[in-house]
């Protein structure tokens, strides 16, 4: 590594996490209330992820009662008890969280590099203020989403659809006030007519085809929020790009922000009760919803989430969210004209959290091993933080035992889960 004869060794920890959205949040503090030291590493200026800086205050997808996913949603509950989360709120709840239960975390502090000896990293190169510094860790959890760590250690990484290599598009979410009408929109199934007899999602579809609005936004989902005469946007999108490309980040940054502002003309000029509408804050970063996945010792596949099948070595039970595909060739779902297949509650294998190809690192979040199609599903944000929760217990659990992660026993995992209060089987 052409770091090791420049940088002195920063600080030792048992346990080091690397990314603080809400996987990594929940991979944290499993690990440091199982009694390991913990070092989380974010690399935006506050944490959160894609719950706070992306402003996806909607959080989907269901998993089995108990895991910490219920704590941290109890933790962020808006006052109105609304599906929506206050991301700004959630800034500050989640840092005190954090603090309270004994998690180290350094913000504005990306790894550039990994310290590896054979299949095992010893340490990551980090960069603070003061420069590039060492931290050597017992255990490492890339909870970066984009599979930063993993890549950087010579992990397998998959990418996109199998036939052409596309992933998903990417988005900016945004938040509108001055809305004063019910209409809601969550997905492609919703449909509200007005009282002139026209019907919403059809405007979206007639608009995208004559250029009111982008060809790829064939519909503009509306959330509720905490707070009345807002909507949470879900509508600009950016095919053809991929995060991991150099300039598609910034590409996709200048196009959306203009898609914005169609897509706001769009809700003003034909949407009742939307005349006065305007934006009262929108992601702070790019919304990827899919980039690396890293191979593991078992590939999550979408035929086991329609049977909803059962593994041996459960670390997460009955998760539960559609197979939600956004096209990425163009607007909509790319398997379905409606909304996506279903899922049947499944499971998630410990097995998909080991990485082949190195010893002492455990996949968290949506970066899993699991196929294009499966990834759809437990990428979502109530299903990483269980995954964060059995990626947190997996690494405190193989440091207590010494033993590397392809070694660990999963009993010791699943009792150290249930101790928890985490349901893995049904009873």
């Amino acid at each position: 590594m052409r770091y090791q004869k420049e940088v002195m060794l920063h600080s030792r920890w048992d346990v080091i996490v690397c990314g603080a959205g809400p996987s990594g949040i929940a991979a944290a503090v499993s690990a440091a209330r199982l009694g390991v030291q913990v070092m989380l590493l974010e690399r935006y200026g506050t944490v959160g992820g894609c719950l706070t800086l992306g402003n996806v205050t909607t959080v989907m997808g269901s998993v089995a009662r108990g895991s910490i996913r219920d704590e941290i949603a109890r933790l962020l509950v808006s006052p109105d008890s609304s599906t929506g989360i206050d991301g700004e709120e959630a800034k500050g709840r989640l840092a005190e969280f954090l603090s309270r239960e004994g998690v180290n975390f350094r913000l504005q502090a990306p790894v550039v590099d990994v310290w590896m000896e054979k299949e095992t990293i010893r340490g990551v190169y980090v960069l603070t203020p003061n420069g590039i510094v060492l931290m050597e860790a017992k255990r490492v959890i890339d909870a970066t989403g984009d599979g930063y760590v993993a890549a950087m250690a010579g992990c397998e990484v998959m990418v996109g659809r199998d036939e052409d290599g596309l992933v998903q598009p990417s988005s900016l979410m945004y938040t509108i006030d001055g809305v004063k009408s019910t209409l809601t929109c969550c997905h492609e199934e919703h449909y509200t007519y007005f009282s002139d007899g026209r019907e919403y999602l059809d405007l979206c579809k007639k608009a995208a085809a004559e250029g009111r609005l982008p060809s790829n936004v064939t519909i503009v989902r509306l959330y509720k929020t905490g707070r009345q005469g807002e909507r949470l946007v879900n509508a600009t999108q950016m095919n053809g790009v991929n995060a991991l490309t150099d300039g598609d980040i910034e590409k996709s940054e200048i196009e959306l922000r203009k898609q914005i502002n169609r897509i706001n003309r769009f809700l003003q000029e034909e949407i009742p009760g939307f005349e006065n509408i305007r934006v009262r804050t929108s992601a702070s970063t790019l919304g990827v919803r899919e980039s690396r996945r890293i191979r593991g010792r078992y590939l999550l596949e979408a035929e086991d989430l329609i049977k909803g099948r059962r593994f041996e070595d459960v670390v997460v039970h009955h998760a539960n969210f559609s197979i939600d595909i956004h096209n990425p060739t163009g607007g909509g779902q790319s398997e379905t004209l409606g909304c996506p297949h279903k899922a049947q509650p499944y499971d998630i294998p410990m097995r998909a959290l080991q990485p082949l190809n190195a010893e002492n690192l455990i996949l968290s979040g949506r970066c899993i091993s699991g196929s294009h199609r499966a990834h759809a599903s437990y990428r979502v944000m109530n299903i990483v933080m269980a995954i964060g929760q059995a990626a947190g217990t997996m690494a405190a659990v193989s440091v207590q035992d010494d033993c590397d992660i392809s070694e660990l026993k999963y009993h010791h995992v699943k009792n150290a889960l249930i101790a928890q209060g985490c349901r893995l089987f049904d009873y």
